[in-house]
């Protein structure tokens, strides 16, 4: 586990899916999971190994202010270039006050640092708030936008990652940046 404090009081956490401080953000996601679609959805919280959510390849990231979990989210590894989102979370008492945008930014540069250059994700068609949040984040979404979500299924979003020394489109860093030696 790494911690980072921020001059705000909240502290970035990256950590494993066994940490205790983890529970409640993989509690309430099952919690929700089941309420909009009506099954037992924390057998889905566990479908990818916790492994998977490590680095080299991977992170599991909690927002903490005064030591809670108010909101956390992580990625694993998709393919070579591409971070896939999963599990972003903020706690329900702490909703509405962009933390969720916070984690997904933070993750992004996390993705980044690690040599990812693009992101992607699937949310539910129930989740009209996490739909809301990717396209206001500048995620592009790969589905039709006026189609009934629910005749979609999961929803896929991707967006390209930035070298952000540069601030140039990660797909664009190798034209900037020399070729690393192997």
């Amino acid at each position: 586990m790494t911690s980072v404090a921020r001059p705000d009081g909240a502290t970035w956490l990256r950590t494993r899916v066994a940490d205790p401080l983890v529970r409640p953000m993989l509690r309430e996601l099952g919690d929700e999971y089941a309420a909009r679609y009506g099954k037992d959805a924390h057998g889905e919280l566990e479908r990818y190994p916790a492994s998977e959510f490590d680095p080299p390849h991977g992170v599991l990231l909690l927002l903490l202010e005064h030591g809670e979990a108010v909101a956390g989210g992580a990625f694993r590894r998709y393919d070579a270039t591409t971070a896939e989102l999963k599990r972003i979370w903020t706690h329900s008492a702490h909703r509405r006050r962009g933390l969720a945008r916070r984690v997904v930014g933070e993750l992004e540069r996390i993705a980044a640092v690690q040599g990812y250059r693009r992101v992607w994700l699937t949310t539910g068609p129930r989740q009209p708030e996490a739909r809301g949040l990717y396209l206001a984040a500048g995620y592009t979404p790969l589905f039709d936008t006026g189609a009934d979500p629910e005749t979609i299924g999961p929803l896929p979003f991707e967006k390209a990652l930035t070298d952000r020394r540069r601030g140039v489109p990660a797909v664009e860093m190798s034209r900037v940046s020399p070729p690393e030696h192997t």
